[in-house]
Protein backbone atom coordinates (compact mmCIF):
# COMPACT_ATOMS: atom_id res chain seq x y z
CA UNK A 1 0.00 0.00 0.00
CA UNK A 2 1.16 3.12 -1.24
CA UNK A 3 2.69 6.11 0.71
CA UNK A 4 1.59 9.64 -0.03
CA UNK A 5 4.29 12.72 -0.28
CA UNK A 6 3.60 16.02 -0.39
CA UNK A 7 5.33 18.79 -2.71
CA UNK A 8 8.06 20.01 -0.34
CA UNK A 9 9.61 16.89 -1.11
CA UNK A 10 10.51 17.99 -4.59
CA UNK A 11 11.81 20.84 -3.54
CA UNK A 12 13.87 20.35 -0.58
CA UNK A 13 15.45 17.24 0.96
CA UNK A 14 15.93 18.80 4.03
CA UNK A 15 12.43 20.19 4.47
CA UNK A 16 10.66 16.93 3.38
CA UNK A 17 7.40 16.92 4.56
CA UNK A 18 5.38 13.67 4.55
CA UNK A 19 1.79 13.17 4.82
CA UNK A 20 -0.34 10.43 5.78
CA UNK A 21 -0.62 7.82 2.85
CA UNK A 22 -4.46 8.80 2.92
CA UNK A 23 -4.82 12.17 3.29
CA UNK A 24 -5.95 13.07 0.24
CA UNK A 25 -6.94 16.47 0.99
CA UNK A 26 -3.91 18.01 -0.58
CA UNK A 27 -2.79 17.57 -4.10
CA UNK A 28 0.76 17.43 -5.13
CA UNK A 29 1.14 19.08 -8.63
CA UNK A 30 3.09 15.95 -10.64
CA UNK A 31 5.98 16.01 -13.35
CA UNK A 32 5.00 14.20 -16.74
CA UNK A 33 7.12 12.96 -18.73
CA UNK A 34 5.83 12.36 -22.47
CA UNK A 35 7.41 10.46 -25.49
CA UNK A 36 7.74 12.15 -28.66
CA UNK A 37 4.40 12.98 -30.44
CA UNK A 38 3.57 10.73 -33.59
CA UNK A 39 3.92 12.54 -36.71
CA UNK A 40 3.71 11.09 -40.36
CA UNK A 41 5.00 12.68 -43.71
CA UNK A 42 3.51 11.60 -47.42
CA UNK A 43 5.78 10.79 -49.99
CA UNK A 44 6.69 13.57 -52.20
CA UNK A 45 7.67 13.38 -56.10
CA UNK A 46 9.90 14.89 -58.07
CA UNK A 47 11.08 14.27 -61.50
CA UNK A 48 14.18 15.12 -63.94
CA UNK A 49 13.90 17.32 -66.71
CA UNK A 50 10.19 17.83 -66.38
CA UNK A 51 10.24 21.12 -68.29
CA UNK A 52 10.85 18.65 -71.68
CA UNK A 53 7.54 16.72 -71.10
CA UNK A 54 5.13 19.11 -69.26
CA UNK A 55 2.28 17.28 -70.37
CA UNK A 56 3.25 14.06 -69.47
CA UNK A 57 4.64 14.99 -66.18
CA UNK A 58 1.33 16.86 -65.23
CA UNK A 59 -0.61 13.24 -66.21
CA UNK A 60 1.50 11.15 -63.54
CA UNK A 61 1.73 13.73 -61.05
CA UNK A 62 -1.80 13.37 -60.75
CA UNK A 63 -1.95 9.39 -60.83
CA UNK A 64 0.25 9.28 -58.53
CA UNK A 65 -0.95 12.00 -56.17
CA UNK A 66 -3.87 10.35 -56.07
CA UNK A 67 -2.47 6.96 -55.09
CA UNK A 68 -0.28 8.81 -52.09
CA UNK A 69 -3.48 10.46 -50.96
CA UNK A 70 -5.30 7.08 -50.77
CA UNK A 71 -2.05 5.51 -49.09
CA UNK A 72 -2.03 8.40 -46.89
CA UNK A 73 -5.42 8.18 -45.67
CA UNK A 74 -5.01 3.88 -45.29
CA UNK A 75 -2.13 5.13 -42.89
CA UNK A 76 -3.50 7.92 -40.74
CA UNK A 77 -6.60 5.41 -40.05
CA UNK A 78 -4.34 2.60 -39.30
CA UNK A 79 -2.43 5.06 -37.22
CA UNK A 80 -5.72 5.81 -35.29
CA UNK A 81 -7.08 2.47 -34.86
CA UNK A 82 -3.41 1.24 -33.16
CA UNK A 83 -3.17 4.60 -30.54
CA UNK A 84 -6.66 5.53 -30.28
CA UNK A 85 -7.22 4.56 -26.58
CA UNK A 86 -10.79 3.44 -25.45
CA UNK A 87 -12.59 5.25 -22.39
CA UNK A 88 -14.46 3.10 -20.11
CA UNK A 89 -17.49 5.25 -18.47
CA UNK A 90 -16.42 7.23 -15.40
CA UNK A 91 -16.42 5.35 -12.70
CA UNK A 92 -18.75 6.15 -10.35
CA UNK A 93 -19.14 5.80 -6.04
CA UNK A 94 -21.17 2.38 -5.39
CA UNK A 95 -22.30 1.75 -2.07
CA UNK A 96 -20.05 0.67 0.89
CA UNK A 97 -21.09 -2.24 2.79
CA UNK A 98 -20.25 -2.41 6.79
CA UNK A 99 -17.08 -2.56 8.28
CA UNK A 100 -16.38 -6.26 8.44
CA UNK A 101 -15.44 -8.12 12.02
CA UNK A 102 -12.06 -9.49 13.57
CA UNK A 103 -12.61 -12.33 15.38
CA UNK A 104 -10.87 -11.09 19.66
CA UNK A 105 -8.47 -13.99 19.61
CA UNK A 106 -6.34 -12.05 16.28
CA UNK A 107 -3.48 -10.06 16.99
CA UNK A 108 -3.96 -6.26 15.51
CA UNK A 109 -1.34 -3.48 14.72
CA UNK A 110 -1.24 -0.98 17.18
CA UNK A 111 -2.80 1.77 15.00
CA UNK A 112 -6.09 -0.37 15.11
CA UNK A 113 -6.34 -0.01 19.13
CA UNK A 114 -5.49 3.71 19.05
CA UNK A 115 -7.54 4.60 16.50
CA UNK A 116 -4.74 7.49 15.19
CA UNK A 117 -3.11 7.74 12.02
CA UNK A 118 0.15 6.46 12.73
CA UNK A 119 3.02 8.88 11.19
CA UNK A 120 6.03 7.37 8.74
CA UNK A 121 8.52 6.29 10.65
CA UNK A 122 11.98 7.14 10.26
CA UNK A 123 13.62 4.04 11.20
CA UNK A 124 14.80 1.29 8.57
CA UNK A 125 13.09 -1.66 9.53
CA UNK A 126 15.80 -4.44 9.35
CA UNK A 127 13.97 -7.42 10.71
CA UNK A 128 17.14 -10.21 11.54
CA UNK A 129 16.99 -13.63 11.16
CA UNK A 130 13.82 -14.22 13.14
CA UNK A 131 11.79 -11.25 11.84
CA UNK A 132 13.20 -12.11 7.87
CA UNK A 133 11.66 -15.90 8.93
CA UNK A 134 8.27 -13.77 9.93
CA UNK A 135 8.18 -11.56 7.27
CA UNK A 136 8.99 -14.12 4.91
CA UNK A 137 5.26 -16.13 6.62
CA UNK A 138 2.96 -12.37 5.76
CA UNK A 139 4.51 -11.86 2.34
CA UNK A 140 3.47 -15.66 1.11
CA UNK A 141 0.24 -15.26 3.20
CA UNK A 142 -0.19 -12.10 1.02
CA UNK A 143 0.68 -13.53 -2.08
CA UNK A 144 -1.47 -16.39 -1.81
CA UNK A 145 -4.27 -13.86 -0.62
CA UNK A 146 -3.79 -11.62 -3.74
CA UNK A 147 -3.27 -14.76 -6.42
CA UNK A 148 -7.13 -15.75 -4.87
CA UNK A 149 -8.30 -12.26 -4.92
CA UNK A 150 -7.12 -12.12 -9.15
CA UNK A 151 -9.46 -15.10 -9.54
CA UNK A 152 -12.41 -13.63 -8.43
CA UNK A 153 -12.09 -10.92 -11.16
CA UNK A 154 -14.80 -11.38 -13.44
CA UNK A 155 -17.88 -9.19 -15.20
CA UNK A 156 -20.81 -8.81 -12.68
CA UNK A 157 -18.53 -9.24 -9.41
CA UNK A 158 -18.71 -6.47 -6.86
CA UNK A 159 -15.34 -4.99 -5.39
CA UNK A 160 -17.30 -5.48 -1.70
CA UNK A 161 -17.43 -9.91 -3.03
CA UNK A 162 -13.81 -9.55 -3.27
CA UNK A 163 -13.10 -7.38 0.18
CA UNK A 164 -15.46 -10.10 1.47
CA UNK A 165 -13.50 -13.04 -0.12
CA UNK A 166 -10.45 -11.23 1.16
CA UNK A 167 -10.95 -10.89 4.53
CA UNK A 168 -12.30 -14.10 5.00
CA UNK A 169 -9.13 -15.75 4.08
CA UNK A 170 -6.80 -13.30 5.96
CA UNK A 171 -8.75 -14.34 9.05
CA UNK A 172 -8.75 -18.04 8.52
CA UNK A 173 -5.00 -17.66 8.18
CA UNK A 174 -5.13 -16.45 11.81
CA UNK A 175 -3.72 -12.92 10.24
CA UNK A 176 -5.27 -9.27 10.46
CA UNK A 177 -5.81 -7.63 6.87
CA UNK A 178 -3.40 -4.54 7.45
CA UNK A 179 -5.49 -1.65 5.47
CA UNK A 180 -8.52 -2.32 8.13
CA UNK A 181 -8.88 0.99 10.57
CA UNK A 182 -5.50 2.29 8.71
CA UNK A 183 -6.18 6.04 8.96
CA UNK A 184 -9.71 4.94 9.05
CA UNK A 185 -9.78 2.72 5.47
CA UNK A 186 -13.38 1.24 6.42
CA UNK A 187 -12.28 -2.38 4.23
CA UNK A 188 -9.84 -5.08 4.55
CA UNK A 189 -7.88 -4.74 0.86
CA UNK A 190 -7.99 -1.18 -1.69
CA UNK A 191 -9.25 -2.64 -5.06
CA UNK A 192 -8.42 0.54 -7.59
CA UNK A 193 -10.62 0.61 -10.71
CA UNK A 194 -9.54 1.52 -14.18
CA UNK A 195 -8.55 5.45 -13.57
CA UNK A 196 -8.16 5.10 -10.35
CA UNK A 197 -4.59 5.34 -9.17
CA UNK A 198 -4.54 3.64 -5.92
CA UNK A 199 -6.44 3.41 -2.48
CA UNK A 200 -10.26 2.38 -3.64
CA UNK A 201 -12.02 1.16 -1.69
CA UNK A 202 -14.48 -2.15 -2.17
CA UNK A 203 -18.15 -0.99 -3.11
CA UNK A 204 -21.26 -2.25 -4.82
CA UNK A 205 -19.90 -1.29 -7.96
CA UNK A 206 -20.17 -4.76 -10.45
CA UNK A 207 -17.09 -5.17 -12.48
CA UNK A 208 -17.78 -4.40 -16.11
CA UNK A 209 -16.22 -6.39 -19.27
CA UNK A 210 -12.78 -4.13 -20.22
CA UNK A 211 -12.39 -3.01 -16.59
CA UNK A 212 -8.72 -3.18 -15.14
CA UNK A 213 -8.61 -3.68 -11.68
CA UNK A 214 -5.94 -3.25 -9.02
CA UNK A 215 -5.95 -5.49 -5.88
CA UNK A 216 -4.01 -4.53 -3.29
CA UNK A 217 -3.53 -6.81 -0.40
CA UNK A 218 -1.41 -6.36 2.91
CA UNK A 219 -1.69 -8.31 5.80
CA UNK A 220 -0.25 -8.71 9.47
CA UNK A 221 0.82 -11.95 11.08
CA UNK A 222 3.21 -12.82 14.01
CA UNK A 223 3.31 -9.08 14.30
CA UNK A 224 4.85 -8.59 10.73
CA UNK A 225 3.38 -6.72 7.47
CA UNK A 226 3.51 -8.17 4.35
CA UNK A 227 2.62 -6.07 1.35
CA UNK A 228 1.61 -6.82 -1.98
CA UNK A 229 -0.44 -5.72 -5.69
CA UNK A 230 -1.70 -6.41 -8.80
CA UNK A 231 -3.18 -5.18 -11.91
CA UNK A 232 -5.67 -7.89 -13.36
CA UNK A 233 -8.08 -8.11 -15.98
CA UNK A 234 -11.16 -8.11 -16.49
CA UNK A 235 -13.15 -9.70 -19.39
CA UNK A 236 -12.25 -8.90 -22.64
CA UNK A 237 -9.85 -5.45 -22.29
CA UNK A 238 -8.80 -3.04 -24.58
CA UNK A 239 -4.88 -3.54 -26.11
CA UNK A 240 -4.33 0.23 -25.15
CA UNK A 241 -4.96 -1.18 -21.38
CA UNK A 242 -3.10 -4.35 -21.86
CA UNK A 243 0.04 -2.84 -22.44
CA UNK A 244 -0.10 -0.22 -20.27
CA UNK A 245 -0.43 -3.45 -17.73
CA UNK A 246 2.55 -5.08 -18.88
CA UNK A 247 4.52 -2.31 -19.05
CA UNK A 248 4.08 -1.21 -15.06
CA UNK A 249 4.91 -4.84 -14.39
CA UNK A 250 8.48 -4.76 -16.19
CA UNK A 251 8.77 -1.48 -14.12
CA UNK A 252 8.54 -2.92 -11.61
CA UNK A 253 10.73 -5.63 -12.38
CA UNK A 254 12.84 -3.16 -13.70
CA UNK A 255 13.48 -1.57 -10.47
CA UNK A 256 14.15 -4.80 -8.20
CA UNK A 257 16.63 -5.66 -10.12
CA UNK A 258 18.83 -2.67 -9.24
CA UNK A 259 18.67 -3.69 -6.01
CA UNK A 260 21.46 -4.65 -3.58
CA UNK A 261 23.69 -3.84 -0.70
CA UNK A 262 25.40 -0.51 -0.98
CA UNK A 263 22.68 0.45 -4.26
CA UNK A 264 21.58 3.93 -3.83
CA UNK A 265 17.51 4.14 -3.60
CA UNK A 266 17.36 6.59 -6.52
CA UNK A 267 18.48 3.92 -9.02
CA UNK A 268 15.55 2.90 -8.85
CA UNK A 269 13.63 5.98 -9.53
CA UNK A 270 15.54 6.17 -12.67
CA UNK A 271 15.31 2.91 -14.15
CA UNK A 272 11.57 2.86 -13.62
CA UNK A 273 11.23 6.35 -15.26
CA UNK A 274 13.40 5.43 -18.29
CA UNK A 275 11.10 2.26 -18.77
CA UNK A 276 7.96 4.13 -18.80
CA UNK A 277 9.26 6.80 -20.93
CA UNK A 278 10.40 4.15 -23.40
CA UNK A 279 6.63 3.61 -23.99
CA UNK A 280 5.14 6.69 -23.19
CA UNK A 281 3.50 6.41 -20.00
CA UNK A 282 4.30 8.79 -17.56
CA UNK A 283 5.09 7.77 -13.74
CA UNK A 284 3.18 8.89 -10.93
CA UNK A 285 5.22 10.92 -8.40
CA UNK A 286 2.44 11.48 -5.32
CA UNK A 287 2.62 7.65 -4.04
CA UNK A 288 5.91 6.01 -2.91
CA UNK A 289 6.89 3.12 -1.82
CA UNK A 290 8.33 2.48 2.24
CA UNK A 291 9.68 0.18 4.30
CA UNK A 292 7.36 -2.49 5.87
CA UNK A 293 8.49 -4.68 8.84
CA UNK A 294 6.94 -4.53 12.14
CA UNK A 295 5.62 -1.18 11.02
CA UNK A 296 3.12 -1.00 8.51
CA UNK A 297 5.07 2.49 6.65
CA UNK A 298 8.30 3.92 7.33
CA UNK A 299 11.75 5.24 6.02
CA UNK A 300 12.81 5.29 3.54
CA UNK A 301 10.64 6.18 1.00
CA UNK A 302 10.73 4.83 -2.60
CA UNK A 303 10.37 7.20 -4.74
CA UNK A 304 9.38 5.48 -8.50
CA UNK A 305 10.67 8.56 -10.58
CA UNK A 306 13.81 10.65 -11.33
CA UNK A 307 15.30 12.10 -8.22
CA UNK A 308 18.47 12.94 -6.49
CA UNK A 309 17.52 11.81 -2.98
CA UNK A 310 19.96 10.11 -0.93
CA UNK A 311 20.84 7.13 0.90
CA UNK A 312 22.29 3.69 0.20
CA UNK A 313 20.45 0.23 0.40
CA UNK A 314 21.44 -1.79 3.55
CA UNK A 315 21.65 -6.13 3.68
CA UNK A 316 18.52 -7.05 5.21
CA UNK A 317 16.21 -4.32 4.78
CA UNK A 318 12.70 -4.92 3.91
CA UNK A 319 10.70 -2.06 1.75
CA UNK A 320 8.03 -1.99 -0.98
CA UNK A 321 8.80 -1.25 -4.67
CA UNK A 322 5.32 -0.02 -6.28
CA UNK A 323 4.74 2.06 -9.32
CA UNK A 324 2.04 3.83 -10.85
CA UNK A 325 2.05 4.45 -14.59
CA UNK A 326 -0.68 6.34 -16.33
CA UNK A 327 -1.57 6.65 -20.03
CA UNK A 328 -2.25 10.21 -19.45
CA UNK A 329 -2.10 12.72 -16.62
CA UNK A 330 0.00 12.59 -13.31
CA UNK A 331 -2.24 14.59 -11.75
CA UNK A 332 -4.94 13.57 -9.36
CA UNK A 333 -8.38 14.28 -7.14
CA UNK A 334 -9.21 12.48 -4.69
CA UNK A 335 -12.98 11.76 -3.89
CA UNK A 336 -14.67 12.97 -0.23
CA UNK A 337 -13.99 9.75 1.55
CA UNK A 338 -9.95 10.78 1.65
CA UNK A 339 -9.02 7.76 0.10
CA UNK A 340 -10.16 7.01 -3.79
CA UNK A 341 -7.96 9.16 -5.97
CA UNK A 342 -8.39 8.84 -9.61
CA UNK A 343 -6.32 10.76 -12.31
CA UNK A 344 -7.08 13.93 -13.13
CA UNK A 345 -8.22 13.48 -17.18
CA UNK A 346 -10.13 10.01 -16.29
CA UNK A 347 -7.45 7.91 -18.38
CA UNK A 348 -6.51 4.01 -16.59
CA UNK A 349 -3.54 3.81 -14.26
CA UNK A 350 -1.91 0.68 -13.78
CA UNK A 351 0.34 -0.43 -10.28
CA UNK A 352 2.49 -3.26 -9.41
CA UNK A 353 4.08 -3.87 -5.85
CA UNK A 354 6.38 -6.42 -4.48
CA UNK A 355 7.71 -6.52 -0.83
CA UNK A 356 11.91 -7.47 -0.96
CA UNK A 357 14.37 -7.85 0.85
CA UNK A 358 17.90 -6.30 0.29
CA UNK A 359 20.66 -9.12 0.51
CA UNK A 360 24.69 -8.53 -0.31
CA UNK A 361 24.31 -9.70 -4.05
CA UNK A 362 20.64 -8.81 -5.07
CA UNK A 363 17.41 -8.81 -3.87
CA UNK A 364 14.67 -11.66 -2.49
CA UNK A 365 11.14 -10.63 -3.57
CA UNK A 366 9.29 -12.11 -0.80
CA UNK A 367 5.43 -11.72 -2.17
CA UNK A 368 5.72 -14.91 -3.82
CA UNK A 369 3.86 -17.99 -3.40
Amino acid sequence: MASSVSLSSFTSSSSLQLCSSFNGEYLAPSRCFIGAPVTSSSLSLSGKNNSYYPRKFYVSAKKVSGLEEAIRIRRMRELETKTKVRRNPPLRRGRVSPRLLVPDHIPRPPYVESGVLPDISSEFQIPGPEGIAKMRAACELAARVLNYAGTLVKPSVTTNEIDKAVHDMIIEAGAYPSPLGYGGFPKSVCTSVNECMCHGIPDSRQLQSGDIINIDVTVYLDGYHGDTSKTFFCGEVDESFKRLVKVTEECLEKGIAVCKEGASFKKIGKRISEHAEKYGYNVVERFVGHGVGPVFHSEPLIYHYRNDEPGLMVEGQTFTIEPILTIGTTKCVTWPDNWTTLTADGGVAAQFEHTILITRTGSEILTKC
